[in-house]
């Protein structure tokens, strides 16, 4: 059967719908940057989501090829995750979506080194013709940080980063989103085919003493 991230690290994927202090220890990621609204139509948000997951699949089926990753198993591509910000704004102001800055991230197994990735951009990009330089290999420690699962709309997300932020502070922590470190988002089920009053979304703020 094949190695489920999602199953097997409960703790940073399957969170209580009250929040929580964690500790995440540095992962390696597919990444691409950019700007704008993510629900515009064939947008840059949708491209750049379809790059990850032409790379993502591409390193997931490398065993049925000629090329083999050291310590390769079988796994489930991780979910879908974005780290999010607007200038000069605390929290976000859902009415300007346009204003977003993201980064859109897919986890990449341990075994999975910036060989292999560099392997995988020149054989997704032989097939299928289309450009993937705007796609990264991203290493990232986000330390210490308050998550919860959100169930509903994204932009309904407010009352649950308040919840998520009084936690901290009755903990002996407050909220530590700088340039370097995000409002984290991860998606654990496609809004384009779930009920949107059903969705989970693991939200995740860097915390610091």
């Amino acid at each position: 059967m094949a190695f489920d991230y999602k199953k097997e690290y409960k703790e940073f994927y399957m969170p209580s719908k009250r929040p929580s202090i964690i500790e995440i220890p540095s992962m390696n990621y597919l990444a691409v940057k950019g700007k704008g609204n993510p629900n515009e139509e064939d947008g840059e948000y949708a491209k750049a989501v379809g790059l990850l997951y032409s790379v993502a699949y591409t390193l997931r089926m490398s065993y049925k090829g000629n090329y083999k990753i050291d310590g390769f198993f079988e796994y489930v591509v991780p979910p879908l995750e974005g780290f999010w910000w607007q200038e000069g704004i605390q929290g976000a102001d859902c009415s300007h979506k346009e204003k977003f800055y993201w980064i859109s991230l897919i986890r990449l197994p341990d075994f999975i080194r910036k060989k292999d990735f560099t392997w995988a951009i020149a054989e997704v990009t032989r097939k299928k013709k289309t450009d993937f330089s705007k796609v990264e290999f991203f290493n990232y420690h986000e330390g210490l940080c308050v998550q919860c699962m959100h169930i509903g709309s994204y932009d309904d997300e407010g009352k649950t980063v308040e919840a998520m932020e009084k936690f901290a502070v009755e903990n002996g922590y407050r909220v530590d989103i700088t340039d370097d470190r995000y409002h984290h988002e991860i998606y654990l089920t496609d809004p384009r085919k779930s009920n949107i009053a059903k969705q989970k979304t693991v939200i995740r703020h860097p915390i610091k003493k």
